[in-house]
């Protein structure tokens, strides 16, 4: 299944993955979650989850908000445990705490958590219609979801550079310093299948959520999207 392939993946990939993830980005990623922070400061949160959490370095940026409490879930063991690794390196471990949960399937009550985020994963669900059902369910009433998820830009000269960077270099090198070509070519593959701007936002409406809106980053290469439980 596609879950299984992206467990092994990320599996695979875990040892290198934080230094790939800002390299290859050049520390964009990092102004996006910030972001995603400032977004979210607005709100106030006490108990936020943040899925596909993988190492964890959304996790990390929400508890600069103080929060009482960040679950950090993944499918990823591998990641979880370089995650929980850099929350005792942080002395963040009585805040932020990790478990190995599906997004699509998790084992929360209804109505548990005043914010939800994922960063980057929800175009590696199975299925994100039914993943995006499942945080509703767990949201409490007024609760929000914030998600930044990869775009494409439409505007010429950057639409070809990024394709460019995006379809090529970022391939090579992926697997020049990861050693695994797969993963590498799945990212570029994962975000030309997926929906983003209005159709990802006409799916998030869909499954339930009110109030959406969308904010296009760095022209955009990333979108940051908001839903409201009502």
């Amino acid at each position: 299944s596609k879950k299984e392939a992206v467990r092994e993946m990320f599996d695979n990939i875990a040892p290198r993955y934080d230094f790939l993830n800002h390299f290859l980005s050049m520390g964009i990623d990092k102004r996006w979650r910030k972001r995603l922070r400032k977004k979210m400061a607005d709100q106030n949160p006490k108990n936020i989850l943040d899925i596909a959490t993988g190492t964890g370095d959304l996790a990390f940026e929400l508890a600069k908000l103080n929060p009482e409490k960040i679950t950090g879930i993944d499918i990823s063991e591998k990641m979880l445990e370089i995650a929980e690794k850099k929350a005792i390196k942080k002395n963040l471990q009585n805040v932020v705490s990790f478990k190995s949960e599906d997004g699509s399937s998790m084992s929360f009550e209804n109505n548990t958590f005043d914010a939800a985020s994922i960063a980057f994963g929800i175009r590696n669900f199975d299925n994100p219609e039914a993943g995006l059902r499942e945080i509703l369910r767990v949201l409490r009433p007024g609760g929000k979801l914030y998600i930044l998820e990869f775009g494409m830009p439409v505007k010429q000269p950057i639409k070809a550079i990024y394709k460019l960077y995006f379809l090529i270099i970022l391939p090579f090198f992926g697997k020049l310093f990861s050693g695994n070509k797969k993963a590498y070519k799945y990212l570029p593959d994962s975000v030309g299948n997926f929906l983003y701007g209005e159709d990802f936002m006409d799916i998030m409406k869909k499954t339930g959520f009110d109030s959406i809106n969308s904010q296009k980053l760095s022209a955009g290469i990333a979108y940051l999207y908001t839903g409201l439980k009502q």
